[in-house]
């Protein structure tokens, strides 16, 4: 963890993923990778060891099509790693994306084959916050829909879970909840874990799956 006082990391020409979906720090995003643009950029990033970032598509289309709109991305992403990686067949890769620190794009461009690169700044990480009283059911309520949903698909839990802590679950509701990408955008953003978790509940409750 840095000093409070020093400088943010900052990262040049960071290879960029833009995405209708959202990765968040601690989370797990599996990707089909078949553009040629992308192909290269995660085979690159395996074989060196280097992340990529995943960001939110402002406006355009995550596949190039001819006479579409331009491609606008959010300001904030996540930096991610490559987990599971395999290339069934030629043209195409699967992989796991793990979500890391989340970052700012401070200077982004398109390079002449598509693939988006920016220079970034690492943003701090939620501290830690254990998850008060009145928002138990929130907590109580994600562990049972995960329990759920490993029972009738079953897969590797998240990396470095943190069941009774307000930044790990609000990101995990914010993976699961079926709401406007621009509200899962915002909600990423907000640097206080207590706050995204307290919205994240308020939605719960509009939607019965948790009551207070």
């Amino acid at each position: 963890m840095q000093p409070a006082d020093s400088p943010p990391l900052t990262l040049n020409s960071l290879p960029l993923f833009p995405l209708q979906t959202l990765l968040f720090p601690g989370g797990v995003l599996p990707l089909r990778v078949f553009e040629v643009r992308y192909l290269d950029m995660v085979r690159k990033c395996r074989q060196a060891g280097a992340p990529f970032g995943v960001v939110g598509l402002r406006q355009g289309q995550e596949v190039r099509r001819a006479g579409a709109a331009p491609e606008q991305l959010y300001d904030v992403g996540t930096l991610c790693t490559i987990g599971q990686f395999d290339a069934p067949q030629p043209g195409l890769v699967t992989l796991e994306c793990h979500g890391g620190p989340r970052f700012r794009i401070l200077h982004s461009h398109m390079l002449p084959h598509g693939l988006w690169v920016a220079d970034v700044e690492l943003l701090p990480g939620d501290a830690p916050a254990p998850v008060p009283p009145h928002l138990q059911a929130a907590a109580q309520a994600l562990a049972r829909v995960r329990t759920a949903l490993h029972q009738r698909a079953p897969a590797p839990g998240t990396p470095g879970e943190l069941p009774d802590d307000c930044g790990w679950v609000a990101n995990r509701w914010c993976e699961l909840l079926p709401i406007p990408l621009e509200l899962k955008q915002r909600l990423m953003q907000l640097d206080s874990p207590l706050v995204r978790l307290e919205l994240v509940n308020d939605l719960l409750e509009r939607t019965g799956i948790a009551g207070p």
